[in-house]
């Protein structure tokens, strides 16, 4: 759960990129694999010193207090991450599942006075995208624990999601701490609550402490987070690492052999293989299994003994490669996952097409959690209910929700009278992005197909008879004259699918659009009727 690392201002979907741009801070909880908008990444901290050891000198913005990586001193690997930065500050983190413990090392400054400076670890309640509509802080002036939460918006999906942290620093004597709004910072009072201000502007806060700067001029920070409640936060932080300023060593070594037995199943002839294929071939591997994350005993949503994960982002995504690659490597955690999808389903009513950050994420295409669970059911993926399974797809391929962008099909009227989605469809049903109407034609096929296998490997041949045949509509919008050209030469290839009116007429969408060679399609720029692809790329 817990994924410490450096934040960028450039690209920082995952939070760090060796992109040039400024480090903001070094936060708890990340997302990988996402696009578009940066997700998670809450409550960074940052080290600096206060020019002349006045508090309000210091730059508390994020964006005035960031400060250049040196790029040549990064280490990342799994279980482990530090560089150091152009002021001279040094930072090295690893993580526990709930917990991120950090090592700041502070270089030795002096005021203008020759006054040694004190150092200053400020703490902000943000995320990456300042995507935060209110939060809470307390400080604990005689230990300088910092705990709190806030609310904030998924970077790919609806409503809101609330997170707690509690922060606790060792290896120096406090000298002051409190809070800070904006560009200025106070001893008194310990405690905020900040919200939106006027006109929605972002209100900029946090807390801070002040050290004495310590001879190996070393601050550690430990910081436990959790979806329950601040408690839960320090509760989780003290029984993962109960002495901070001794366990850095040792919590390394734990994360780096559990990322070894992670990798265990897989081994490699490497004779006469180039040593950055490998490398590239491994960091492939990891990044694979970093999403979904494990949230089990974490969930606010409801209460369950079945296992919680998050971050399906997106199954749209996951189902052609990532998934069916861990059915094969870790099947025993596929197994969990596909059990707290189906406690998903029993719990919301649906089965997910997206999720994060506690979070229902926006709908691509099909539902493709059915490809997800067959796929896996093919597999032999053992301890699944898969009659609940089967009954969770069915609902999906029968039962329009009032609201589709989130959750199960749209447009399921049509399917079942036109067999196929029509271009500007009437859907009074439910409601959503309406778009899409060939890839959600061809992927409504595939999850179809997915239900037909399913349902015969479960001897309901009915079942398994009624949507193999809807598994064939793909081949309503397949208009076999239709030709294609880039920039006015003919290709020579005849035959492309094409959108198609509820009066059963025929629309146009060049075969090249929404490629490379053309327009970026999404939901939100440019929607078309394929999503994210070409009719060439779906056609492959």
């Amino acid at each position: 759960m817990a994924k410490a690392v450096a934040d960028v201002s450039g690209q920082n979907t995952g939070g760090f990129s060796p992109d040039g741009s400024n480090i903001t801070g070094f936060s708890h909880m990340h997302d990988s694999g996402t696009g578009g908008n940066p997700s998670m990444g809450q409550f960074p901290l940052f080290p600096q010193y206060c020019p002349d050891n006045v508090i309000d000198n210091c730059q508390f913005p994020k964006y005035n207090r960031a400060v250049n990586p040196v790029l040549d001193s990064v280490v990342a690997k799994p279980g482990y991450f530090s560089l150091s930065l152009e002021n001279g500050m040094q930072a090295e983190m690893t993580v526990t599942q709930h917990t991120a413990l950090y090592n700041f090392v502070f270089p030795q400054n002096a005021t203008s006075n020759g006054t040694a400076l004190n150092p200053v670890m400020l703490l902000d309640l943000t995320d990456i995208y300042d995507t935060r509509q209110n939060a809470t802080i307390i400080v604990d002036p005689s230990t300088g624990r910092i705990q709190g939460n806030g609310t904030f918006l998924p970077s790919f999906g609806s409503d809101s999601y609330v997170l707690h942290f509690c922060a606790d620093f060792a290896g120096a004597q406090i000298i002051d701490d409190g809070v800070w709004v904006n560009d200025r910072a106070g001893t008194e009072p310990k405690q905020l609550f900040v919200t939106r201000g006027f006109n929605n502007f972002y209100l900029q806060s946090g807390g801070w402490v002040r050290f004495q700067r310590p001879s190996n001029g070393t601050i550690t920070a430990r910081v436990g987070v959790s979806w329950i409640s601040a408690d839960r936060a320090c509760s989780n932080a003290e029984n993962e690492i109960p002495s901070p300023l001794t366990a850095f060593n040792a919590t390394r070594t734990q994360a780096e052999d559990a990322w070894r037995k992670q990798l265990s199943p897989i081994s490699l002839e490497t004779a006469g293989v180039n040593q950055s294929f490998v490398e590239n071939f491994y960091s492939a591997v990891y990044r694979t299994t970093i999403s979904p994350q494990d949230y089990t005993g974490e969930n606010p949503l409801w209460s369950s003994s079945e296992p919680y994960f998050d971050s399906f982002y997106c199954l749209w995504d996951e189902f052609r490669v990532q998934l069916p690659f861990l059915n094969i490597v870790d099947p025993s955690q596929v197994s969990r996952m596909i059990r707290s999808l189906l406690d998903t389903y029993q719990h919301e009513g649906w089965l997910p097409d997206c999720r994060m950050s506690l979070c229902k994420g926006w709908t691509q295409g099909g539902s493709n959690a059915d490809v997800v669970l067959v796929d896996a059911y093919l597999k032999n993926i053992t301890g699944v209910d898969w009659n609940l399974a089967k009954q969770a797809i069915v609902n999906d391929a029968e039962n329009e929700p009032i609201d589709w962008k989130d959750e199960g099909r749209g447009g399921l009227q049509s399917w079942k009278r036109l067999n196929y989605i029509p271009y500007l469809d009437y859907d009074y049903l439910g409601f959503g992005t309406n778009s899409r109407s060939i890839s959600r034609t061809l992927e409504y096929s595939y999850n179809d197909f997915c239900l037909s296998t399913l349902a015969g490997g479960l001897g309901s041949e009915d079942e398994h008879t009624k949507y193999l045949a809807r598994a064939s509509n793909w081949r309503n919008l397949f208009k076999a004259d239709q030709t294609s050209s880039i920039n006015g030469t003919d290709t020579g290839f005849v035959g492309f699918f094409q959108p198609k009116f509820l009066n059963q007429t025929w629309g146009y969408q060049d075969p090249i659009a929404c490629s490379p060679l053309a327009d970026f399609c999404s939901l939100t720029t440019n929607p078309s009727e394929t999503f994210e692809s070409s009719i060439w790329e779906y056609q492959l």
